[in-house]
């Protein structure tokens, strides 16, 4: 239902927060308030680091981030969120922004410190295998 998201602000402080999410198959997509540290960190920096699962078996996903208002997001987005999660975020106010993360990397790990091929999207571009 979760995953974490990593973000830092202009001072370089890092924040890590849980948030729900939903894949559409090519995005991650996530909703928080603007005003909070990781809504106003997402808006302002390109990137982030997301990561889904636990310590023995995680995906890593670093992305490219875009923000958009409630006006913006495109209504498949906001309509897969909702049935994802069971929350209309388009209902929650306008204090939420919606955040895109297009994935460039992507590694795998399950259980193993050195897994062969953990590496599975790079550049933006899904690995062979």
């Amino acid at each position: 239902m979760d995953l974490w998201v990593a973000s830092a602000g202009p001072d370089g402080v890092p924040y890590l927060v849980p948030l729900s999410f939903f894949w559409d198959g090519t995005d991650v997509w996530l909703v928080t308030r603007f005003g909070n540290p990781t809504g106003r960190n997402l808006a302002a920096s390109p990137r982030t680091r997301l990561a889904l699962g636990d310590t023995r078996d995680v995906v890593l996903l670093d992305g490219e981030v875009t923000a958009y208002t409630h006006d913006e997001v495109p209504d498949a987005a906001a309509d897969g969120f909702h049935a994802k999660t069971g929350w209309d975020a388009r209902k929650a106010g306008r204090a939420y922004r919606w955040y895109r993360v297009r994935p460039v990397e992507v590694q795998a790990w399950h259980e193993e410190p050195e897994l062969a091929g953990r590496q599975v999207m790079t550049g933006g571009e899904w690995a062979d295998g």
